[in-house]
């Protein structure tokens, strides 16, 4: 690698008052705009998410580039993903002056960071990025989702996010975006950020979330987008019991209870008492229309008799489960994040090179509902309280 940037590359306060100044950009609380104006903060940020020099870091939401040049001191390659036009014109150009001798290794993609599918460059092993708190969840599932060589995360988020991402099953915070961020990785806290390194500062406080890619998904016969449902279905009606909140998904209360029975779930338990490991069992253990089992289901041992007999459930029962009916089995379909329609990706390099051939378009999907998701505000770097 190149030798170390001056001392003097990142951006204090100083610096970033004057590139809002320069650049007409007034930050608002209302807007979301709530830039990182101490470089020790972002420092202590790429040390927490242990970056490592061969490391190829994705950061969405670079604003004015507080966060980006730092991750640039220390990784191989950075690439950003910046919705706002204002803030991606002017980013390459601050990685130029600032640091122009790591700057053929930066890349922008101008792009809504739940449009993007590919990146330009090798496959990303890091994402790092300062999360508002009304897209955290969706923007991190989503990158979690689709670029599988991603094995450690740290977002910056608002404090009661980081606590629901990080939440343990009887947790009062656990729902659906501690199941599903559990889904991909092992998920912690990793500390707290003050409100004073921000400007303007928000009337919340920020944590850190550190994940670690499981080194061997979750074994289910269940696909993740039926695991989902069932996350979505069992937290949708907080405090019911599951054979009450799975009704839906499953066609019928005691359709639900006899996947629960067959999953080794209690039918009186709730949804904030379950591991990720068995929404996929429940997954696994619907009956689908025509009352024929499939998944892992599908594939137990069978008894003397030739009945099925599912390993995760109390012999006693799963004999006298009420089995559901095709007509009464509505499938439910979520979205597991909510897009928006913005632009298609632009990938430019710090010099002002040409888009790269390697971004891809990205899909003009209507937007959609989400438990989980909020519509994308237009700073997908900076930070606004409210609650997710």
């Amino acid at each position: 690698m190149s030798s170390n940037p001056a001392p003097d590359a990142l951006l204090g306060p100083a610096d970033v008052r004057e590139l809002a100044a320069a650049l007409g950009v007034r930050p608002t609380k209302q807007r979301g705009q709530n830039f990182v104006i101490d470089a020790n903060t972002v420092r202590r940020i790429v040390r927490t998410a242990e970056v490592r020099p061969d490391d190829v870091v994705v950061e969405v939401g670079p604003g004015l580039g507080s966060l980006t040049l730092a991750l640039l001191e220390a990784a191989e390659r950075v690439t950003a993903v910046e919705i706002d036009d204002v803030l991606a014109g002017a980013l390459p150009a601050t990685i130029a002056a600032r640091m122009p001798e790591r700057a053929e290794r930066f890349a922008l993609v101008h792009s809504d960071a739940m449009h993007v599918t590919e990146l330009p460059g090798p496959p990303p092993t890091a994402l790092v990025a300062n999360l508002p708190y009304n897209v955290a969840v969706p923007v991190l599932l989503h990158m979690l989702a689709t670029f599988p060589s991603i094995e450690r995360t740290l977002v910056m988020v608002q404090s009661e996010v980081a606590d629901r991402l990080a939440a343990a099953p009887g947790s009062k915070v656990y729902g659906v975006p501690s199941v599903k961020a559990n889904w991909y990785a092992e998920v912690k806290r990793a500390g707290a950020i003050g409100r004073n390194v921000f400007w303007p500062a928000p009337n919340v406080d920020s944590g850190l979330v550190a994940l670690v890619r499981r080194a061997e998904p979750i074994k289910t016969t269940a696909s993740k987008s039926e695991v989902f449902a069932v996350v979505d279905a069992a937290f949708a009606q907080r405090r019911k019991t599951l054979r009450a909140a799975l009704a839906g998904w499953a066609g019928s209360a005691a359709a639900a209870e006899t996947a629960l029975v067959a999953a080794g779930v209690s039918p009186q338990a709730r949804g904030e008492s379950l591991t990720v490991e068995e929404f996929a069992r429940i997954a696994e253990s619907k009956v689908p229309a025509g009352g024929a089992e499939t998944g892992a289901h599908a594939g137990r041992e069978t008894n003397a008799g030739g009945a099925q007999r599912p390993e995760h459930a109390p012999r006693a029962h799963a004999e006298h489960a009420p089995r559901a009916h095709a007509e009464h089995a509505p499938r439910a379909h979520h979205a597991e994040h909510a897009p928006h329609a913005v632009r298609a990706p632009e990938t430019v390099h710090a010099e002002g090179a040409a888009p790269s051939p390697h971004a891809a378009p990205s899909p003009h999907a209507a937007p959609s509902q989400h438990a989980e998701g909020a519509p994308h505000a237009p700073h997908a770097d900076k930070k606004e309280p409210g609650p997710q």
